[in-house]
């Protein structure tokens, strides 16, 4: 088992890292009070805690990989470099939302930023980001997938189909594990026969075991670029394992009472910003600059928010169009 316990990332790529956090953290804090407001129908699944798996990874990406999430995908997406105006307005269900407005919180995509979608089925999109590892291998491309997914995926038949394939194929695929203990109510362990869902379960498919803390951004970082590396370099997949822990229920749905109050207040003392931003300080960082990143991302987020709130709402027009691959359904009447 490897367990990353050191880093040497780079300072300007740091400043990114926690830049990507803090928009990550103040975007899905707005999110969670328009949801309150009114404003975004159906349910909607929060990253906040979760946000150095998300930027860790983000920072090691070319523009042209592509990168495969769950329907908790805001931060994966938002930090793909998807326009937060856009996230916003589909969360509100405008016309000017990345989807149009038509696929909402759990369903977030903008391939022209390489986020290939926020799949609600639990595990389907891992076969899929291997197929899409498959293409970028047999076209010579040299893009590398990243395909993030929660600790009860690796309870679906899915993921080890995929992990299978991939390590056979020698594809250029990353999968990462965001293990927050619950799959949706129930802690993983409690379900699971090894301790570590799925860096115990890497060397039945000849895969180095990685387990990293993913509330350590700079662990996360390091860990992203080895395996990132590797995929592009041709030797194949890696499967990673973060440990992390969401601040609040599974969707806004769940007040979360099944967790022990003495964990919740233990994960959050352990919150990634506030830690990467003593870090940051310690190592000799201006508080200021900080505080600047900080203005910077409050500003982008208002600014969002108030464009999402003024687009209209898409055309009834558009109800059966983006169906089927003609872009219709006239040929099925």
């Amino acid at each position: 088992m490897v367990k990353e316990e050191a880093a040497t990332t780079d300072l300007d790529v740091r400043l990114g890292i926690y830049r990507m956090m803090q928009e990550g953290r103040l975007f899905e804090k707005r999110a969670q009070d328009l949801f309150l407001e009114g404003l975004v129908k159906g349910t909607s699944h929060l990253g906040l805690g979760q946000e150095a798996v998300a930027a860790g990874f983000a920072a090691s990406l070319r523009p042209d990989d592509m990168v495969f999430c769950t329907y908790r995908g805001h931060l994966h997406t938002l930090l793909r470099g998807a326009p937060m105006s856009g996230l916003m307005a589909e969360l509100l269900g405008r016309s000017t939302g990345v989807c149009g407005g038509k696929g909402g919180s759990m369903h977030l995509t903008d391939v022209s930023h390489g986020a290939m979608g926020s799949y609600a089925i639990v595990g389907a999109h891992m076969p899929i980001a291997a197929g899409a590892a498959w293409a970028a291998s047999e076209r010579g491309t040299g893009q590398v997938v990243v395909c993030f997914f929660g600790d009860g995926t690796t309870n679906i038949g899915a993921f080890h189909e995929a992990l299978n394939f991939a390590a056979v194929w020698k594809l250029p695929v990353v999968f990462v594990c965001e293990n927050n203990l619950y799959m949706e109510y129930t802690p993983i362990a409690d379900v699971t026969a090894v301790e570590h869902p799925a860096a115990d379960r890497a060397s039945a498919y000849g895969l180095e075991p990685i387990l990293v803390d993913g509330n350590d951004a700079d662990l996360v970082h390091e860990v992203a670029v080895r395996v990132v590396d590797r995929a592009r370099s041709g030797e194949g997949p890696s499967l990673v394992e973060a440990q992390t822990y969401r601040h609040g229920g599974h969707s806004r749905a769940d007040p979360a009472k099944y967790r022990p109050q003495e964990e919740v207040d233990a994960w959050l003392a352990r919150d990634p910003i506030p830690l990467y931003r003593e870090r940051l300080l310690a190592s000799g960082v201006e508080g200021s600059t900080l505080d600047e990143i900080d203005r910077a991302a409050l500003e982008q987020v208002d600014r969002a928010t108030e464009e999402a709130r003024g687009a209209p709402f898409p055309d009834p027009a558009s109800l059966p169009t983006e169906l089927w691959a003609d872009g219709g359904s006239s040929w099925r009447n």
